[in-house]
């Protein structure tokens, strides 16, 4: 068969202005725009041209290209145009996904977000009067009311920093929240409020780093305050806190460990006795919770969470917390604590850099309006946390019927789900799963394959076989499970 000489295969190439001619093309340009159009022409042209250098096209593969030009365009123009920022399954079976966005909002902060960003919204106006306002009412008052107890039932628990149900009474009763754009902003913000120039004191235990490098000294270096480290990685004690107090202390800050727990010879300052330091010193105590649940999630088998409301009980003065994880709304960082600390915090110039927009009040409010209601499965974070290891796999047993004549191998099998997001490291809740292999594919590409599905599908890789874990997967998704898998099988 006679070669085709390079130069003659680049000579059978269209010039951008044929192409643009031709009726497919102008009417993508009629919908899209010429200029967008013109461009995923010429990166098309670009792409053969290079092929055709590197040798990877001949006379046959080139005329089957130029067959299919004007799909080659549309294609590259959907990936142009295309958002990059997209939806996907998360059948990992880890709740808080970092990588995939954490905590899934309920459908009615999507709604909310809807009503308050396509149009105008009082966000900074306060009705009443007609005059500015502060954007913080919005979710101030669902703060104050599910951090709030009636003083009866303080008392009946005994509550108090001292022991005494009056003094949980005071603390309960005059607390306040303000919203800053993540929980790291918070403790910045916190930190600079209280002790810029001055000294913070903290366990060697509870100096963490978390996801994104995002490292305790580090925050405290960038707010102006002085680390001072107590203890030791695995043993420290309120003693050890109260010889470190000095006329340069500031803040008494105790971090929840996130990502990992430290067992064996062990032994950490607890709650009470740092709260009685603090006040016989008369120092502010703030605890950084970071995943900070606004429920008791033993109801859930998760212990080792204390929640929001069980730090102020105890009498912690500032608590900060995330928006996007335990708590289940948008990203965001939640300062919570007695009204005079946090109106310091509000009053801080760096609180207005760091504070969030109408989008994030209208998912926190909405959010926070479900707990009020206690409608706690309209928040999907709670609801996928309650599952039951036997309704997944009622569900998992639904899929595996439907493809078992796809010609992937398909097994049920017991598993683990994770909470994810740093928040109860040791803790799993039993699940099962969907175990895929295939003898023409190996599970690396299989879970490949996955991704490349529309919507992509995120899968566990385990043992040789991809893992699909339903908990993490809303039940309108199963059916797009089962269609992604029957194109791969083919």
């Amino acid at each position: 068969m006679k070669t085709v000489a390079k130069s003659e295969l680049f000579r059978r190439l269209p010039s951008v202005g044929e192409l643009l001619r031709n009726q497919t093309v102008v009417e993508l340009a009629r919908s899209e725009g010429s200029a967008a159009v013109t461009d995923a022409a010429r990166a098309v042209l670009g792409r053969l041209r290079e092929e055709i250098a590197s040798g990877l096209l001949d006379e046959q593969a080139l005329d089957l290209a130029l067959s299919g030009i004007q799909n080659a365009i549309e294609q590259q123009l959907r990936g142009t145009l295309g958002y990059s920022l997209r939806g996907v399954i998360n059948a990992t079976g880890v709740i808080l996904h970092t990588n995939l966005g954490r905590a899934p909002l309920p459908a009615s902060a999507i709604e909310h977000i809807r009503e308050a960003s396509a149009g105008y919204s009082n966000l900074e106006f306060a009705l009443e009067v007609g005059e500015r306002g502060k954007r913080d009412v919005h979710v101030e008052r669902l703060f104050r009311r599910l951090l709030s107890e009636d003083e009866s039932v303080a008392r009946a628990a005994g509550l108090g920093p001292g022991g005494t149900a009056e003094a949980a009474v005071s603390t309960r009763a005059d607390v306040s929240t303000i919203v800053v754009n993540n929980n790291a902003a918070a403790v910045l913000l916190a930190l600079n409020s209280f002790a810029d120039g001055g000294e913070v004191i903290v366990s060697r235990g509870e100096l963490v780093e978390i996801g994104g490098s995002f490292r305790i000294p580090d925050v405290m270096t960038k707010s102006g305050a002085i680390l001072r480290e107590v203890g030791t990685t695995n043993r420290t004690r309120v003693a050890d806190y109260d010889r470190a107090i000095n006329e340069r202390t500031r803040l008494l800050l105790r971090v929840h460990r996130s990502n990992f727990e430290i067992t064996g010879f062990t032994e950490q300052a607890s709650i009470s006795e740092l709260v009685e330091l603090a006040r016989r010193r008369g120092l502010p105590l703030m605890e950084d919770l970071g995943s900070g649940a606004l429920v008791d999630l033993q109801a859930f088998g998760i212990s080792g969470e204390p929640s929001v409301l069980d730090s102020l009980r105890s009498g912690v003065d500032v608590v900060s917390y995330s928006g996007d994880k335990l708590l289940g709304g948008p990203q965001a960082g939640l300062i919570s604590g007695r009204r005079e600390l946090v109106s310091r915090m509000r009053s801080n110039s760096l609180f207005r850099a760091l504070r969030v927009d109408k989008l994030t009040y209208a998912a926190l409010e909405a959010t926070l309006l479900a707990y009020v209601k206690h409608d706690h499965d309209a928040i999907p974070t709670l609801r996928m946390m309650r599952l039951t290891q036997k309704e997944i796999g009622h569900r998992a047993q639904a899929i595996a019927r439907q493809v078992s004549s796809s010609g992937l191998n398909v097994q049920l099998i017991d598993g683990e789900s994770v909470i994810g997001g740093g928040a109860a490291p040791s803790s799993v809740l039993p699940t099962r799963l969907l175990a895929l292999s295939s003898e023409g594919l190996g599970a690396d590409e299989l879970a490949a394959r996955l991704r490349a599905s529309d919507p992509p599908i995120i899968a566990r890789v385990e043992e040789r076989r991809v893992l699909l874990d339903l908990r993490t997967v809303f039940p309108v998704q199963d059916e797009m499970i089962v269609t992604a898998l029957y194109r791969i099988s083919a």
